[in-house]
């Protein structure tokens, strides 16, 4: 282990070496033990020259909310081309762009990155600026009036944040963005619902038992008249002066 910060950045960062020899190969047009040198020492050169600051990944990847991520950018990205198609060949109206300001919930490099990068991607909007301190998102679109407006595009990437997050945060970070569980939502709103029954069910139940009670006395009229007046002779009997304590 290297106690030398600078050896062990270059350590960690043979991965982006090894990509920048890559691209130096390509754009030399041919493969060769020169070019192939030539690149790791450029890609040396760049990682200890020029570092990236380090992104710390505390999450999770969760498989199910990955691959919803990935399909709902596949539909968004289908839905956007056509729209941008429609503006694109509509001569009658020109569109009138805008720029929208987002605040993101989560203000980590690694989710604002991709969140921009997925935005970016998406026919008809453009990431123009990002705030990593603030997590601040500019997104200039192409028409903001087929779009749906301003606030519609606030909503769609505060959406599309919170696809990523559930793909990739951890349950700390879910919580921090006011995100809960679906797990736990689910439990919450089955508590609810049943505290909720629980609350109505003395009402109901008191509701239900005077119904019962009104119907067997339709049913049996003489039945309830000589209840009533067998009531009405024990309280009269209750309340005779025999039977009243002597006050103090």
């Amino acid at each position: 282990m290297s106690l030398h910060p600078r050896r062990r950045r270059v350590r960690l960062q043979w991965g982006s070496i090894a990509l920048l020899a890559l691209v130096w190969i390509l754009l030399w047009g041919e493969v060769s033990v020169a070019n192939l040198l030539g690149g790791l020492v450029v890609g040396v050169l760049v990682t200890v020259l020029l570092p990236l600051p380090p992104i710390d990944f505390h999450g999770r990847v969760r498989p199910g909310a990955l691959l919803y991520l990935f399909g709902r950018f596949f539909v968004d990205l289908a839905r956007a081309s056509v729209q941008v198609a429609g503006i694109a060949l509509n001569f009658r109206r020109d569109p009138r762009g805008a720029v929208v300001a987002v605040q993101l919930r989560n203000h980590s490099d690694l989710y604002l990155t991709i969140t921009a990068e997925l935005s970016t991607l998406t026919p008809g909007s453009l990431v123009v600026e990002a705030h990593r301190l603030t997590g601040m998102l500019y997104l200039h679109v192409l028409d903001i009036d087929s779009y749906g407006g301003a606030d519609k595009v606030r909503r769609d990437t505060l959406d599309l944040e919170e696809r990523v997050l559930r793909a990739f945060a951890s349950d700390e970070e879910l919580e921090e963005a006011g995100l809960a569980l679906r797990g736990e939502r689910r439990r919450t709103a089955r508590a609810a619902a049943a505290g909720a029954g629980a609350a109505g069910a003395g009402p109901a139940g008191a509701t239900q038992a005077e119904r019962a009670h009104d119907a067997a006395r339709l049913e049996h009229p003489e039945r309830a008249q000589d209840a009533m007046q067998s009531n009405d002779a024990e309280s009269a009997e209750h309340d005779s002066p025999d039977n009243r304590e002597e006050q103090p």
